[in-house]
């Protein structure tokens, strides 16, 4: 068994991966790390190392120490944050996935796995059904980052043979660790809000609707396509993932059902103006064909199990 790192381990996506990939692959063998002095109570039991993925040098060293073959790099700054600090967010974004590259590409890491996001895709990209290979003109600083990400991991791997992989994520929606300032955030704190206050303030319209998918998917989907056999990619910048298309009003709709109570309100801000450049919903055939993806949870039953969650 290769030793993994998760790069971001404290972040929406990182904690659940780890938590996950400890259980499939053992404790022992799953190196947790991020910025973050500590790491939260969740994936304490096994080891962690503070880990800022811009310090080249510190990178390699855990590396090279741990006996490190496979990295998940999740360390990045979302969509929604990186607008209010653009050139941070390119440097963070960007330098963090050269550092892993270059390490790959001179054979220290065998394969590494990198997110990518349907904010690559822009106003001129196909709305609904988005292909797989189509205009990617995007506006925002994630967004733009992302799509420089996918050429350069197209690139190594054509290039230097680097075995990358990765997915463009839709929002993610998940109840065990807190969003980290992405447009989709709204669906995390529509539940929590509806569990505890029994009113929320929406800040995109009601009828907005983009690709979500609920964690668990996300996550077996990241380790199904690193799992999956070389041969089996076949696509080297980044493959379209979807899950189910629901807007604020959809979630209130299945909300309301429980709660009967619960209020909502709609006031958008910067971050509509995110939303409107993105598709309604994700055509991911290419996934389904090259190595068997399947989403699974529907939108009952993520509303049954972020309610859960919360109470």
């Amino acid at each position: 068994m290769s030793n993994i790192l998760v790069v971001g381990a404290c972040g929406q996506i990182g904690i659940e991966l780890v938590m996950e990939l400890r259980k499939l692959f053992g404790i022992k063998n799953v190196l947790a790390s991020d910025i973050k002095e500590h790491c939260p109570p969740a994936i304490a039991e096994g080891e962690y190392v503070q880990l800022d993925i811009m310090d080249h040098n510190a990178l390699a060293k855990i590396v090279n120490e741990n006996n490190i073959k496979q990295v998940y790099l999740l360390a990045a700054m979302l969509s929604a944050t990186a607008e209010n600090k653009p050139l941070i967010a390119w440097d963070l974004n960007m330098q963090g996935l050269f550092n892993v590259l270059e390490l790959a590409k001179h054979k220290k890491i065998d394969k590494v796995f990198w997110p990518s996001s349907i904010a690559v895709f822009g106003m001129n990209s196909p709305m609904n059904d988005t292909p797989q290979h189509t205009i990617m003109e995007p506006s925002t600083v994630y967004g733009i980052s992302k799509l420089a990400g996918e050429r350069w991991c197209e690139y190594y791997f054509k290039k230097y043979d680097v075995d990358v992989r990765s997915l463009r994520y839709p929002g993610l929606i998940s109840y065990k660790s807190a969003p980290g300032g992405g447009t989709t955030d709204y669906a995390v704190d529509i539940f929590n809000k509806a569990v505890k206050e029994k009113k929320y303030t929406c800040y995109l319209n009601k009828d907005t609707k983009l690709p979500m998918m609920y964690m668990s998917d996300a996550i077996r989907a990241t380790i199904e396509i690193m799992e999956a056999s070389k041969e089996q990619i076949k696509v080297r910048s980044s493959y379209n993932l979807a899950g189910i298309s629901l807007c604020p009003k959809d979630l209130f709709i299945e909300i309301k059902k429980k709660f009967k109570d619960f209020q909502i309100d709609y006031k958008p801000d910067f971050r509509q103006e995110i939303a409107d450049t993105w598709p309604n919903s994700i055509n991911d055939s290419a996934a389904k064909a090259d190595w068997n993806w399947k989403n699974r949870i529907e939108i009952e039953e993520i509303v049954k199990k972020m309610i859960s969650g919360f109470s």
